[in-house]
Parts: structure tokens; sequence; C-alpha cells
């Protein structure tokens, strides 16, 4: 039996996607992702789920701040989004003449 610590981790949203959550308290927005961590399972996506951080001065004489950034979401909680014809949708593989991979939207076609 193999071990699953060799395994890679694959994600099926990429940086630059669009997507619309579909699960948890955001959901039917749409947004970008930023950010990707596929050993978690987690996408950031752009002004989405915004968490505040407290940061205390570093050095004397500098003030604390107050920092608003996005905080990772579950990837199965999103799905791919076409702003084109507003439809979010799973995807297939096909490859093309050339052989490169391409996703298309199963909804859209």
């Amino acid at each position: 039996m193999k071990s699953q610590k060799n395994k890679k981790a694959k994600l099926h949203i990429k940086i630059g996607d669009s997507v619309k959550i579909i699960a948890g308290d955001y959901k039917g927005q749409i947004g970008q992702v930023i950010q990707t961590f596929a050993s978690k399972h987690q996408v950031v996506i752009k002004d989405i789920n915004m968490k505040t951080k407290h940061m205390r001065p570093l050095q004397e004489g500098q003030s604390g701040q107050i920092i608003r950034k996005e905080a990772p979401i579950d990837s199965s909680n999103v799905m791919l989004y076409d702003g084109e014809r507003k439809i979010a949708s799973r995807y297939r593989k096909s490859t093309t003449q050339s052989g490169q991979d391409q996703r298309i939207l199963i909804k859209t076609n």
C-alpha cells in the first residue's frame, strides 16, 4: 500500500479563476482567486471572508494597527464561474489539437 505522504495535493481551482461561493456565510458571492493552499485544500478569494487582525506596535514610538485581510475558504465551497453567461459549473478537461489541456465548463460547453 502506498503512503499518502508522497501524494501531491491537487485543486480544481487555480490562481486567477473567477469562482462562485456555493456554501457557507458568503454563499452566492463571486470573486477572484488570489492564492491557493493545495495541501490544506483552501483558497483565498479577493475581498471575501475578510478578517480583522490587531497588530501591536513593534518599536517604541510606533502606533498599533488594525489590518483587514482575506482568510482562506475550503476549496469544496467554491465552484468555477463564467462571468459572460453568469453560470457556475464543474469542468471537464479536453486536449486541443496542439496537445494542450483545456478546462471546459460543463454547463456552458
